[in-house]
């Protein structure tokens, strides 16, 4: 009795063995698929953090040049006459540095003029990086952003639209 009872007790510690070795197996393969995903990710629209960005220059189609900086923590409208801005209204447009994108390609792949970035529907400058904005994608609720000598496509969400109250009256 004695022996079948050393005999389990070593059954047992064996596959406990096993079932150790595998659950330590399957960590080592998700930690390497959650590496190799990473390095795959596309990443942001630029390597800017929105709450560093002092400057904001945006053009949209059709309408004059709006440019506006951060000063001591408020936002004012350099066009002009300094008045203050919507803080509200550049934080979103600050927040498109961040923006995920779903995939990038060079710029020669494309036409800009397919793709509409030969006239942008908008162009946005945060400090010194310039985001010209084209066309919707046809895959999707996407649109072309180039950035320097490639183009992103990210969120429609992400395109800078007209300010309803660009410049709150001084109190």
């Amino acid at each position: 009795m004695a022996a079948q009872t050393g005999l389990s007790m070593r059954r047992a510690a064996r596959q406990r063995l096993f079932l150790l070795l595998g659950v330590a197996a399957l960590v080592a393969l998700a930690a390497w698929q959650w590496q190799r995903d990473l390095a795959a990710a596309p990443g942001t629209l630029t390597q800017l953090a929105p709450a560093s960005i002092t400057r904001v220059a945006l053009t949209l189609q059709g309408a004059a040049a709006e440019h506006y900086v951060l000063r001591e923590g408020r936002w004012w409208r350099t066009d002009g006459t300094p008045a203050p801005a919507d803080d509200g209204r550049l934080q979103e447009l600050t927040a498109i540095a961040a923006a995920p994108v779903a995939s990038w390609r060079p710029l020669k792949d494309y036409d800009p003029a397919r793709i509409g970035l030969a006239k942008p529907v908008a162009t946005l400058t945060l400090d010194d990086v310039t985001l010209r904005f084209g066309d919707t994608s046809a895959t999707g609720p996407l649109c072309y952003v180039q950035a320097d000598d490639k183009v992103a496509l990210v969120s429609v969400r992400y395109l800078p639209r007209p300010g309803r109250h660009d410049v709150i009256q001084a109190q």
